[in-house]
């Protein structure tokens, strides 16, 4: 098993006990909560008369359910949602909880308004009701998605009954091509390795093109380390990590955050420490890259051809079939040109200020093309104010978009913001499954933020190397 690692240094520090099952109990530093996975672990609590253990270190938040329009107009149009909601804001209420309703300021995505709000801290163990989670080990942190049952068990106990993981070190150097984003990277990652190669594994994701990046752009990565089945992300902090937490609103300031500091760069793993396997990635061969099927590993770079299902083995042949046939497209063919219908700018993966900074370079003074629908959704009503200030909105206005207030919107459609029938959408967000953004029939192709605005000017796939 690994040893030394930033990962074995976390765990440790906030292991309570080894359990009768052989599992570790770990502490958990920081709790996030949203309206859909909290009723039922809520109700739990109730009934049983049980109370939450440490009501400071949870923070809430509305982010899967709430409209992107009109939110501050209640009772919501949906039911649903307006019961959910009604149900969090009882319970932050009833148990002392911190709550970002829309009337905060701070309202967003949960996995956006943690780091902006210096939440999120290298060297945490964090829970969320949420899979994507592991976007916090962006900081060095272990972010550990979890489900109803746990949600209650962490407001009753603060603590998480987990097994230790393997890691593994994914390691990309040298330096990208020009147009070539986060997302390609994680896409990258996850096409070599597997939708199920991270299975039983945490990601430790190292090497140059990672020093290179921004906090938002490892947020990305990590984010998305899920989708190839590893259950943690993680870079180790450094200097860019430190620089990012200055003067967040959680953050303490002065000698606290010194003290702080050392204790977050003596967390990263060493450099004798010992992984569970090692991949090498070279970070210029990596071209944008755009999903063409049902799961984020089924994509391609954008100058490749789709699979053809007769070449590959019996196991894979029956996935890549149905995979096409759910698409409409044929094998061999190209994902260069493919015309869509919809575009969506958003998600917990790509609706951070860098993200919308990078689709409006690309649209500004460009229209949206006639037969396409383009959405961008701020990640939180910090991203979105922010992007105001700088005229962002104007620009994706002036271009034909439209834009919208903060939540989770088209990535899962739990909300009003979905695909119609067997529409084609570029989508910024995490997931390509069938039905994922609100429609059966519905079809995704994922891809970076620049790469979905130069979609909707086309109303094609393009390679965005050729326009910039």
């Amino acid at each position: 098993m690994a040893e030394r690692t930033l990962y074995n240094k976390v765990w440790n520090k906030h292991k309570v006990a080894t359990l009768p099952t052989g599992q570790d109990q770990l502490f958990i530093g920081l709790h996030l909560i949203h309206e859909v996975t909290t009723p039922q672990a809520f109700a739990s609590l109730h009934e049983r008369q049980s109370v939450v253990r440490f009501p400071k270190r949870t923070f809430a938040t509305l982010d899967h359910i709430i409209p992107t329009e009109n939110q501050l107009n209640r009772p919501f149009l949906d039911q649903q949602a307006e019961l959910m909601s009604k149900t969090l804001e009882f319970n932050v209420k009833e148990y002392g909880i911190t709550f970002f309703n829309s009337n905060s300021g701070n309202q967003g995505i949960v996995h956006v308004i943690g780091p902006e709000l210096g939440l999120t801290k290298p060297g945490m163990t964090i829970a969320c009701g949420d899979s994507h989670t592991s976007t916090h080990g962006a900081f060095g942190s272990l972010g550990f998605g979890i489900g109803t049952s746990e949600v209650a068990l962490v407001l009753e106990t603060q603590t998480l009954a987990l097994t230790p993981l393997k890691v593994r070190k994914i390691e990309v150097t040298g330096t990208l091509q020009k147009g070539v984003s986060a997302k390609d990277v994680v896409l990258k990652i996850i096409n070599e390795c597997g939708v199920k190669g991270g299975i039983g594994y945490a990601y430790e994701f190292s090497g140059s093109v990672f020093e290179q990046m921004s906090m938002e752009e490892r947020m990305t990565v990590c984010n998305m380390s899920i989708e190839g089945g590893a259950r943690i992300g993680y870079v180790n902090p450094d200097q860019t990590t430190i620089d990012y937490l200055v003067d967040r609103e959680y953050v303490p300031q002065g000698e606290a955050f010194n003290e702080l500091k050392r204790y977050w760069l003596s967390i990263n793993s060493d450099h004798d420490a010992i992984y569970d396997d090692v991949v090498m990635i070279d970070g210029a061969s990596i071209e944008p890259m755009v999903t063409w099927g049902i799961t984020p590993g089924q994509s391609v770079g954008i100058n490749e051809l789709l699979p053809n299902a007769q070449s590959k083995p019996d196991d894979e042949r029956q996935l890549i079939e149905s995979a096409l046939e759910h698409m409409q497209f044929q094998p061999d063919s190209a994902i260069l040109d493919k015309s869509i219908d919809v575009v969506f700018v958003g998600s917990c993966t790509n609706s951070r200020l860098s993200d919308l900074r990078a689709a409006a370079e690309v649209i500004k003074n460009n229209k949206v093309h006639k037969d396409v629908k383009m959405m961008v959704v701020p990640g939180s009503q910090n991203v979105k104010k922010e992007a105001e200030k700088e005229g962002l909105d104007k620009v994706f206005i002036e271009a034909g978009a439209d834009w919208r207030d903060p939540g989770c919107s088209m990535c899962l459609a739990m909300n009003p913001d979905k695909l119609e029938n067997d529409q084609l959408c570029a989508s910024t967000s995490n997931r390509n499954f069938i039905g994922r953004q609100g429609s059966p029939t519905g079809r995704t192709l994922l891809m970076s933020p620049q790469m979905a605005a130069l979609a909707a000017i086309h109303g094609k796939v393009k390679d965005i190397r050729e326009f910039i």
